[in-house]
């Protein structure tokens, strides 16, 4: 008796039989991720996160809200940059002043050398009088009175000069009131004269002489007190009240000068 062949499986079959063992297996992944939570961490698969119990003491908004405190390391940070922030302004305001200061001295010094210019060119102040008095008024007001002063009637050195010059003969004679033989008893004295060597010589010509270079240096007061030591200085009084006027008025420029550097 002949045995019958075996029966083949469908394609149906084969179907259902495949899904059998995807769903055996799915069941199987299933209960080993959730029997091994490492497992399904590495594989990328995460458990959600518990939602928030309503039972909570803390609300979830108020806890958001409240700042974590600041790291000791933080709070050092803080406060170095806080320092760093207020040296810088410290410097700028420091710069700031020193700016100011300087174009006020700056604005001080030029009125007073352009007073100083137009005294020796022997000219009128004009618009300077009213910076002079600006500036300086309420600090060297007695110098800025006596250029002012001066100014309006100025003494030029160029001037000073040609007139001592005018003036030498009767400087160094004794004036007219001198009689003739006065006159030639000095005249007779000045060829043979004794005097120290640590000392200037006292004749009149040497005298005149160091006024003269004097004036021609510029040394105004310096001739000035020479020229007093002349014999004939006192016939020569203009002379001298237009050098004391000379003198003042470059000493009061000198002192708005220094106060023009002294300036903040």
């Amino acid at each position: 008796m002949t045995s019958a062949p075996p029966r083949r499986l469908g394609l149906a079959s084969w179907l259902l039989l495949i899904l059998g063992l995807l769903a055996v297996g799915a069941g199987v992944a299933v209960w080993g991720l959730k029997r091994w939570p490492d497992g399904a961490r590495f594989i990328g698969f995460t458990p959600a996160a518990a939602a928030p119990s309503a039972n909570s003491t803390v609300p979830l908004a108020l806890a958001q809200s409240v700042p974590s405190p600041a790291a000791p390391g933080a709070q050092m940070v803080d406060t170095a940059r806080d320092a760093v922030l207020e040296a810088r302004v410290a410097r700028l305001e420091n710069a700031t002043q020193q700016v100011a200061g300087s174009a006020g001295r700056a604005d001080a010094l030029l009125v007073s050398f352009a007073a100083r210019r137009a005294v020796d060119r022997g000219v009128p102040l004009g618009c300077l009088e009213p910076l002079l008095a600006q500036r300086f008024g309420s600090t060297n007001r007695q110098a800025v009175a006596t250029v002012i002063t001066g100014a309006r009637s100025p003494v030029r050195l160029d001037q000073l000069t040609v007139d001592f010059d005018a003036l030498g003969p009767q400087l160094r004679g004794g004036g007219p009131s001198v009689g003739f033989w006065e006159a030639t008893r000095r005249e007779l004295g000045s060829l043979v004269a004794l005097h120290r060597a640590d000392r200037p010589n006292p004749q009149p010509s040497a005298t005149y002489d160091r006024a003269r270079t004097r004036l021609e240096a510029g040394q105004v007061d310096q001739a000035l007190a020479e020229a007093m030591r002349l014999p004939g200085i006192g016939g020569a009084g203009a002379w001298v009240d237009r050098a004391r006027r000379y003198v003042a008025m470059h000493r009061a420029l000198d002192e708005l000068e220094s106060a023009a550097l002294l300036t903040r």
